[in-house]
């Protein structure tokens, strides 16, 4: 039988050329045997006709909070209490902004506001406007919430540009949709069979870009690969897991996994900080910058004559010290040692100076290592200065390795 057999799910469709999808979404949600009512803005009915979603899904389309033909209210505080979930395909920049700041002007947003079910938003917009702050910061908002964001593609967009913006495939969301029945059941159930459930865990991944001018930046080549495995690692084994991504084309969907982006050291650093007190778990995986530039510019450094550059750097925020000096009884905290000479050495001095439970070191040295690389091979070392060697996996396989290291200490 289908996860979805049975569940009764609202899909929210708001003003954006994507909407067309919507209808395919509500085929697969029926097909699966969910129970499906449809919630529409006006900007909605725009690109697609609510009939379209009367037939498909055999329920009356909301798009009013009040129904002017029967001169009935339409009851959103019903609708929200109905669902078991609620998914906003396509969630437009206009409505993500709505739903970050308590703005209730459309049966949607109601909706929204009175729901106690999980909501799933599929966001669905140019690139430009994805790509900008305010966006950026209301999706951090949702996010908060307790919302789930999926993904959004890249590809073709409504603009004839090519780019991050397109919202997610109907299938990619029915398949989105089960993962959080599956999580939500299994939460209900409390399996023991996941040894991490009812824990949260913050996972730090990826690298931090340093600003020198509105085009370049101080980085390094960290893909954020390790650190998204840990995190999916974490979540399987039934934690809440709030992830810090620094920049990276890389993502997860897991449900269990809360997604927050940031740039810089000093955005990761006060993240992390925000994130860590309620935390029972922290790895801190990410690759951050040791220095930043001590000003930087507000237009692009022009090329001059000179064939040198001076540039004035400061030193970022040790996020891992903060975090070790603010750890409490019972929280595990994790660092990482990525070195080149004398590894051994520099890992145990780094493990006791910020106060680990214990360290990930590997080398740069050692072949199918370090960055970029889908394969690792690391050396846990604990507080007692005990060094567990592995040999060379998958990054999959080495996230297993430190969970379960992890799952072994918290016992």
């Amino acid at each position: 039988m289908s996860t979805l057999s049975g569940k009764k799910i609202l899909v929210a469709v708001t003003g954006s050329i994507a909407a067309y999808k919507s209808a395919f979404l509500v085929r697969l949600l029926v097909k699966e045997g969910a129970a499906v009512k449809v919630l529409m803005t006006r900007a909605a009915t725009d690109f697609i006709s609510p009939l379209t979603f009367s037939t498909l899904s055999k329920n009356k389309v909301f798009s009013d909070l009040v129904d002017e033909k029967e001169s009935a209210w339409n009851n959103h505080v019903e609708l929200g209490l109905w669902a078991d979930a609620m998914i906003v395909a396509p969630a437009s920049g206009n409505s993500i902004a709505k739903f970050a700041n308590g703005i209730c002007d459309n049966i949607i947003t109601a909706v929204y506001l009175s729901a106690r079910c999980p909501v799933i938003i599929a966001p669905a917009m140019d690139e430009d406007m994805w790509k900008h702050p305010s966006t950026q910061k209301n999706i951090s908002s949702l996010q908060t919430f307790g919302n789930q964001i999926i993904p959004v593609e890249s590809g073709e967009l409504a603009s004839g540009l090519v780019g991050a913006g397109r919202m997610a495939e109907p299938e990619a969301i029915l398949q989105f949709t089960e993962k959080i029945f599956s999580a939500k059941n299994f939460s209900q159930k409390k399996s023991p069979a996941k040894n991490l459930a009812g824990k949260k865990a913050l996972v730090t991944a990826g690298p931090t870009y340093e600003a020198i001018d509105p085009v370049r930046f101080i980085g390094n080549h960290s893909s954020g690969k390790m650190g998204i495995a840990i995190a999916e690692r974490l979540a399987e084994e039934g934690a809440e897991v709030n992830l810090i991504l620094g920049p990276s084309s890389l993502s997860s969907n897991h449900p269990l996994i809360r997604t927050a982006h940031v740039t810089s050291a000093k955005e990761m650093f006060e993240a992390a900080i925000r994130t860590f007190k309620n935390s029972d778990i922290a790895v801190m995986s990410a690759a951050v910058a040791d220095f930043t530039p001590v000003k930087v510019s507000g237009r692009k450094i022009k090329k001059n004559k000179a064939d040198r550059m001076n540039l004035s750097l400061v030193k970022t925020p040790d996020i891992l010290k903060s975090l070790g000096k603010a750890k409490q009884k019972g929280q595990i905290l994790v660092g990482f040692a990525l070195e080149t000479d004398d590894e051994v050495k520099h890992a145990k001095e780094k493990l006791r100076k910020k106060n680990l439970d214990f360290i990930v070191l590997n080398s740069l040295r050692d072949k199918g290592a370090g960055f970029r690389n889908d394969t690792n091979k690391i050396t846990i070392i604990d507080r007692n200065k005990k060094s567990y060697p592995f040999e060379l996996k998958s990054k999959q396989e080495v996230a297993a390795d430190i969970v379960n290291f992890i799952i072994q200490k918290l016992s």
